[in-house]
């Protein structure tokens, strides 16, 4: 399997430097300052440039906090995905997330890129769905999406998400649940799914306190997806952040879910140039794609 490099594509945002683990970002007209472990060179731009940033995370240990310029956090605000979604952004208290991963964009354009035929019904399963980017991805494509995520807050960002989308009507079931017991229960009741996508947190807890680890849970949890994936699937992605992990891994327990149907995978990382004169790119995720 070749490495491979896909480079954010999300047209509002921009990565502008890097460095001294930070990292200096612009989403659409808001720019912010946010921790990034794995940014160890220094910094381009002239410290002016960091200092016209609107608000700061920085976090010494698990959790952090938000410094704003003026005192006072910005209101939410809107992003657009080229003319195909709309993504509500807005600051989280302990946390330096802010309702979007830009970097996971690639993703998105090739789900939007590989249509449904009006004359399918093709379902697809999203674990850890987040704030729904690529749920909306796929419910644009033509897909039936099932999304599931363990944070009450985020399903009902998700929600927001659809509704500033315009998208309504789009078949979306949000579904509250650890993602583990949802797949389970799946199982036992004979459903399949044509896609899985799976974005699983290195650590973590369910919507009743389950302890999410991903070392220790992620592969029994594959080998239920594995069940899951119907006689015509066609797509899986796997994203994972964890420093411990690697696009090699990421493969190997991708061709293990789906050996049993055949096709091709890839893998590979995700990441961001920089607009600074240096142009590094800065390493974010890596990822397993599986079609056929």
């Amino acid at each position: 399997m070749t490495i491979q490099i896909l480079e954010n594509s999300c047209p509002s945002y921009r990565l502008l430097d890097s460095g001294n683990r930070r990292k200096l970002e612009q989403f659409g007209d808001v720019r912010i300052i946010r921790s990034e472990p794995k940014a160890w060179w220094q910094q381009t731009l002239p410290q002016s440039e960091w200092r016209a940033a609107v608000a700061s995370f920085e976090d010494d240990s698990r959790e952090g906090s938000w410094r704003f310029k003026n005192g006072k956090a910005p209101e939410p605000w809107a992003l657009k995905f080229r003319d195909e979604f709309t993504l509500q952004l807005r600051f989280m208290e302990r946390s330096k997330q802010i309702g979007i991963f830009p970097e996971q964009s690639p993703h998105w354009d090739f789900i939007l890129k590989n249509r449904v035929p009006a004359t399918m019904t093709r379902r697809l399963l999203n674990l850890f769905g987040y704030t729904g980017a690529a749920s909306l991805a796929a419910a644009k494509a033509g897909w039936q999406v099932a999304h599931v995520d363990a944070s009450k807050p985020a399903i009902a960002w998700g929600r927001r998400n659809q509704e500033l989308s315009g998208m309504a009507s789009a078949p979306i079931r949000w579904i509250l649940e650890d993602a583990t017991k949802f797949c389970t229960r799946e199982v036992r009741r004979g459903n399949k799914y044509d896609a899985i996508l799976l974005d699983p947190p290195a650590f973590g807890r369910g919507p009743d306190g389950e302890l999410w680890k991903i070392e220790r849970d992620l592969p029994p949890l594959l080998e239920i997806c594995k069940r899951l994936l119907s006689e015509n699937a066609s797509l899986a992605i796997l994203t994972l952040y964890t420093v411990d992990a690697s696009s090699i891994l990421c493969g190997n327990i991708m061709r293990e879910m789906t050996s049993h149907l055949g096709g091709n995978i890839e893998i590979g990382e995700l990441a961001t140039r920089e607009t600074s004169p240096a142009k590094r790119l800065l390493p974010l995720s890596l990822w397993a794609k599986w079609t056929r």
